[in-house]
């Protein structure tokens, strides 16, 4: 969505610029008291009405306001959505944490690699294609969290012996089924009520453990196509990270990195559907700020020592 251009003279209204002129010229009329000072200040008020709002300085300080602001509010959706970000990657299992922390240094392997080409821009922090990674990222994280959250309902109800318990539910709906058959052949009784009202409760247990069912098969569904776009991904940014490294060509490296994100739109729009992972699936900030894919941390403990240069060079390394 484009910035619509400001209103030079309603920013006017409401500036210290215009203040300055009605204390200048306006203020110092009335307190002269006297009726040719107020008829000039007048005059310059209204000249200054006509013509301050179109000087550049004026408009200058009114654009430069208004990218501060605008700076400001993009600050606060990256921090916004970085404490979200952070709390999720908390929220997983270590070994989910480790696998994306793996990833994250992948990425970080194509900025590094990247940083002597053209894709390194002047500041690399507004760069849109480098953001790209910032959004593979952030998908990757999602399914995630999400193959988390089906991996524990889908244990929950493996303990609760689901299947068995189906067909359980299904051989006692048939047993009562036929019981009552056989009352309503010996005609109407007491039995005959009291049996009818049980089966109707133990179809509607069935109908739910049917449901139940049906949820824990989509889940596995779900669950393996949540795996397979992992793999997907995490393949694919190891390609752009060979792109990177073997060809040192931006435009190249830029296109790799374009049709990756292309193929994340049946991904994304997958994920948008998934009504109970809402809070997962939410998208990154319209901003033009990188909101970078690392989770906060505390700073590093220095060592007492610090390490050789071989030592230095080996970490680099990996």
């Amino acid at each position: 969505m484009e910035d619509q251009a400001p209103n030079y003279r309603a920013e006017f209204l409401k500036s210290p610029h215009h203040a300055a002129l009605g204390l200048l010229t306006l203020g110092l009329g009335f307190l002269s008291a006297e009726l040719l000072p107020l008829i000039a200040g007048a005059t310059v008020y209204a000249l200054g009405w006509i013509y301050l709002p179109d000087l550049s300085f004026f408009r200058g300080w009114v654009d430069r306001r208004k990218d501060k602001a605008k700076r400001a509010e993009e600050a606060r959706k990256v921090a916004e959505f970085t404490r979200r970000r952070d709390t999720l990657l908390a929220s997983l299992s270590p070994t989910r944490r480790d696998r994306y922390n793996r990833l994250a240094q992948v990425c970080g392997d194509i900025e590094t690699a990247s940083a002597d080409n053209p894709l390194a821009s002047p500041n690399p922090a507004t760069d849109p294609r480098l953001r790209k990674l910032d959004e593979l990222m952030w998908t990757f994280l999602r399914l995630l969290g999400i193959e988390e959250s089906l991996e524990q309902f889908l244990e929950t109800e493996r303990r609760d012996d689901l299947p068995n318990t189906l067909r359980e539910a299904e051989a006692e709906a048939a047993r009562l089924s036929a019981e009552v058959d056989a009352l309503k052949t010996k005609g109407a009784s007491a039995t005959l009520e009291s049996r009818q009202r049980y089966l109707g409760s133990r179809l509607e247990r069935l109908e739910v453990l049917r449901k139940r069912r049906q949820r824990t098969d989509q889940a596995q569904e779900n669950l393996a196509l949540v795996v397979a776009e992992q793999e997907r991904l995490v393949q694919q940014i190891k390609l752009i990270r060979a792109d990177a490294v073997a060809t040192k060509n931006a435009e190249a490296l830029t296109a790799r990195i374009d049709a990756t994100v292309e193929h994340l739109d049946q991904t994304n729009k997958w994920l948008s559907e998934l009504d109970e992972f809402k809070d997962l699936v939410g998208d990154m900030p319209a901003t033009e700020l990188r909101v970078g894919y690392g989770a906060s941390a505390p700073p590093p403990v220095i060592s007492a020592t610090p390490p050789t240069k071989p030592a230095l060079r080996q970490r680099q390394q990996t």
